[in-house]
């Protein structure tokens, strides 16, 4: 099972490391998660450089993408060497999130046509423009489309991903190891109140 968490220059730390830490507390042989980056090295908002894990290319073909954020998402969206290659995301073989700014990407690769998405505050103007609904809340999605707004909601993106690849347990799992201490019952309890909308309902038992 391979995530890849889409990184660009100029991207936000919060809204990619985050996710890839609340991922990685999945510990089995057949999970991977990646920063995928277009190019060699990228390097954050705040100078943080980091080495590319996986090409997007390599995202494309993954089994679930987040589409990060960043100060530097206006100029990859009118990138044609990378939105050509996003062009290959397929909801209906993968799962596909996007955080803060990352629902413009989805939005101009028309991934969001009739879909509602959540963003950031700065980014929403944007996004209303490409004719997609934004809505006031920090989580959303629809089959396998998924959107987060706020850097703080990335969690809900990676809880989002566990439970769809892996199970509501893992999930379970990977948030409360997160989770603040002496605050972790309260900060599930919220994390769980906006993701369980969006998982698809239990197979009925067989018997």
């Amino acid at each position: 099972m391979h995530i890849a968490i889409l990184t660009f220059e100029g991207y936000n730390e919060l809204d990619s490391l985050i996710a890839l830490g609340v991922l990685n507390r999945i510990k089995s042989d057949d999970w991977r998660v990646t920063i995928a980056t277009p190019s060699p090295r990228v390097t954050s908002m705040n100078g943080v450089t980091i080495e590319q894990m996986s090409t997007l290319e390599e995202a494309c073909a993954a089994d679930a993408v987040i589409v990060g954020s960043g100060i530097a998402t206006r100029e990859v969206v009118e990138d044609p060497a990378i939105m050509d290659v996003l062009r290959s995301l397929d909801p209906t073989r993968q799962l596909i999130a996007a955080q803060c700014s990352g629902a413009l990407v989805l939005a101009r690769l028309g991934l969001l046509d009739d879909i509602p998405a959540c963003t950031d505050l700065i980014t929403k103007p944007w996004v209303v423009a490409a004719d997609v609904e934004v809505l006031n809340q920090p989580f959303y999605a629809r089959d396998n489309i998924a959107t987060a707004g706020g850097c703080l909601a990335s969690h809900y993106l990676a809880a989002w991903i566990i439970a769809r690849l892996a199970g509501k347990e893992a999930a379970d799992g990977a948030l409360h190891y997160v989770a603040p201490v002496g605050e972790k019952e309260e900060y599930m309890e919220r994390a769980w109140r906006n993701i369980n909308p969006y998982l698809p309902a239990p197979a009925p038992a067989l018997v």
